[in-house]
């Protein structure tokens, strides 16, 4: 009751409630587009398409479709989703760490930051046209009416066109709405395929009356998971700070004492975004004659695919919060503003001390993520079930949603805070677990 009653506050602010508003209308115009189909294919063969997509195609192909909400497999006009704009997103981030030009023009503020927006936004285009084409080409030709130039550019502009709205659409999200745009357009596909998955749950328990108890171990897992993330994404390591004393007038002050937070899971979602990219090299080399026994090994359940799935995403987990999240950098901060670690000398023992803690949760944020990553695999080979029909528990997906509710969340509860309402949960402002 206590939560009904603060969303009921929430309403009352008329500036959040427009947020809310804006977020729902554009979200519902992401999910109509994405049933709108290109021109030029065969509605038939995509609902075929659809169905079979998941055990036909590779694990590349089912990170596509969960990015895009499953949008990819029914070929709509939206099939792209955000991943064009999320793709240019991570080159600039990545070039503004390793590009002098690019790295001062982020430290000049918001015109910096616009610019590094438009760059992006430019980046975009070529980025869609690529992966319009590479889409195109890697689905069957039976999937479409006509097969010439004129068509498949009809098609590829079309689904260019598309990725461009919904660029549009996640800035609109961003200014106008609820949260970041990308995420919550990420998290608006993955909710949407939901009732589908509800719908096959529901279908073998009609055949077979047993599947309804492995329904409930899937359903508290799935919970569990829920519980289990928000823990560890909540969770800090607090490491202690003293600001140096300063003369106010005639009177020598002390500063008061804080903490530098360091998360444990520093990276999110974005090593298991970039090891699944990763799986479908694999299968790229198992095209070359003789190499075509790695078809086999690398899926879901093997041991080859488990320690490759592994060791990329402790190498990216590693990789982007070093890449982020510089000891030496974050020491020289300190040593600049004044501040110090009790008991570590400012300089080069602070950043050994920064980099002892950060890699030592870094491993644990990654073994983490590790774990997420392959309980769908442990879930259907014990359960013995379908791995699509258990992919909802792990993986990619639900730690964008979780994630992306936790970021919704914070901001709502930030309105009510600053109209002196409580928190969303009734019991002030959510904290970050030590």
């Amino acid at each position: 009751m206590r939560a009904i009653e603060q969303l009921h506050n929430a309403f009352k602010i008329k500036e959040l409630r427009d947020r809310i508003v804006v977020t729902l209308g554009l979200l519902i115009i992401f999910r109509m587009g994405s049933h709108i189909p290109i021109p030029g294919v065969n509605p038939e063969s995509i609902r075929q398409f659809a169905e079979s997509a998941q055990n036909q195609y590779s694990y590349f192909w089912s990170v596509l479709s969960i990015l895009s909400g499953g949008a990819i497999t029914m070929l709509g006009l939206f099939s792209l989703g955000i991943m064009p704009y999320i793709t240019s997103s991570i080159i600039l981030s990545l070039l503004t760490k390793v590009h002098p030009a690019l790295e001062a023009l982020s430290k000049e503020g918001p015109a910096g930051q616009r610019r590094i927006s438009q760059y992006t936004r430019l980046l975009t285009l070529p980025i869609a046209l690529l992966q319009s084409i590479m889409a195109l080409k890697a689905l069957p030709p039976d999937l479409f009416v006509d097969i010439g130039f004129f068509n498949d550019l009809l098609m590829v502009v079309a689904l260019t066109s598309g990725a461009l709205f919904v660029m549009w659409l996640s800035e609109q999200i961003s200014e106008f709405g609820l949260g970041n745009g990308a995420s919550m357009l990420i998290m608006a596909g993955i909710v949407g395929r939901m009732p589908v998955i509800a719908a096959q749950f529901y279908e073998e328990i009609q055949r077979n009356s047993d599947f309804a108890s492995k329904v409930l171990i899937i359903v508290g897992l799935y919970l569990a998971m829920i519980v289990a993330i928000v823990f560890i994404t909540q969770s800090q390591r607090r490491i202690p700070m003293q600001a140096a004393k300063h003369f106010r007038g005639r009177r020598v002050v002390s500063a008061g004492r804080n903490y530098l937070p360091l998360k444990i899971n520093t990276a999110g979602v974005m090593p298991v975004i970039f090891a699944s990219s990763l799986m479908v090299v694999p299968q790229l080399i198992a095209q070359i004659p003789g190499m075509d026994w790695l078809q086999g090994e690398f899926r879901s359940g093997r041991f080859l695919y488990g320690i490759f799935y592994v060791v990329t995403i402790f190498f990216f987990s590693y990789f982007w919060t070093y890449l982020f999240f510089q000891p030496v950098e974050m020491a020289n901060n300190l040593k600049e503003y004044g501040s110090f670690i009790p008991g570590i000398r400012p300089g080069e023992n602070t950043a050994n001390y920064i980099n002892f803690i950060l890699s030592r949760i870094t491993f644990c944020g990654a073994a983490f993520l590790c774990f997420v990553a392959l309980v769908p695999d442990v879930v259907s080979g014990v359960l013995g079930m379908d791995r699509w029909l258990v992919a909802f528990m792990g993986g990619t997906g639900i730690l964008i949603v979780v994630g992306v509710c936790l970021d919704v969340l914070q901001k709502m509860e930030s309105y009510l805070l600053l109209h002196h309402y409580g928190g969303i949960t009734g019991a002030g402002a959510m904290r970050g677990r030590r």
